[in-house]
């Protein structure tokens, strides 16, 4: 369940990210950038949460990188989207 929620909030996140980027920035461009920001702060919570997980709560790291991994790319997949559809216009 835990898994479930940090997904929600990473998308959460990146939709404020795109709607600010779009509302305040320069259309397409400045969503491209905000992505791109996304990503990389994105990952640096999934490994944090995985490190969590790790020293914290006494999993191996081979336990930990599915879930790593399912938390990461879920919201980075519909960020990839986003990059995708907007990176033409």
């Amino acid at each position: 369940m835990r898994s479930v929620v940090i997904i929600v909030v990473g998308l959460v996140v990146l939709a404020l990210v795109a709607a600010g980027a779009w509302r305040f920035g320069n259309g397409a461009a400045s969503l491209v950038t905000a992505v791109k920001v996304f990503l990389a702060v994105w990952l640096a919570a999934a490994l944090l949460n995985m490190w969590m997980g790790v020293a914290r709560a006494g999993y191996s790291v081979a336990e930990e990188l599915p879930i790593f991994l399912v938390i990461y790319l879920v919201p980075a997949a519909v960020a990839g989207f986003l990059w995708w559809k907007h990176a033409s216009s």
